[in-house]
């Protein structure tokens, strides 16, 4: 089949490493394209974080197969790289300059720490997901509470409906980390 080729072990796969890698680079050139004032540095970082997002989710691949691990792992992904990269870029809490921002590495600590915690089996990644869910709406709290960005872009709602996007994308991963375990179960039964 043209749409399929064989891996290095024999099994037949689809070539979605050459659209995962190709998606990375054509979105690293975008900015190149767009003519946007981004340094060698920019590019340099952006590219580290598409490596590293990108190599994480390859490792995952390779030790997985079942797609809901893949999808809980896809997702918190995610959620770590628009977090990195917004705050990065403008800024949750008012600019990306404000002190208060450096609050959300200590919501990917929590992610990380939960996820060695729990060596990476479903079930603990499961809850470690919902408690870094729980941190990510802990910071919303305090940045509330605090007046913190309040007189800033996004203001006080702009915050809390992005912390708010956070806290259900590690609750998706949460629930697909759980959806793995069932199915961990059930063909081990």
């Amino acid at each position: 089949m043209a749409s399929q080729a064989s891996g290095p072990d024999g099994r037949r796969c689809i070539p979605w490493r050459l659209l995962g890698w190709g998606s990375a680079a054509t979105l690293l050139l975008l900015p190149l394209v767009a003519n946007a004032p981004w340094t060698l540095s920019d590019f340099i970082v952006a590219g580290a974080a598409f490596g590293i997002v990108g190599g994480l989710f390859e490792l995952t691949v390779r030790v997985s197969d079942n797609l809901a691990y893949r999808g809980g792992v896809a997702v918190a992904l995610l959620a770590t790289f628009l977090l990195v990269w917004v705050n990065g870029a403008v800024g949750i809490i008012g600019n990306e300059g404000n002190p208060a921002n450096l609050m959300f590495f200590g919501v990917i600590a929590m992610s990380l720490a939960g996820s060695v915690g729990g060596r990476f089996k479903a079930p603990g990644m499961a809850r470690a997901m919902v408690l870094t869910a729980v941190t990510q709406e802990l910071v919303g709290v305090v940045a509330l509470v605090a007046g913190l960005g309040a007189t800033e872009p996004p203001g006080p709602v702009g915050i809390q409906l992005l912390i708010g996007f956070f806290t259900f994308l590690w609750l998706l991963s949460a629930w697909l980390f759980r959806k793995a375990s069932h199915l961990a179960r059930e063909t081990a039964a």
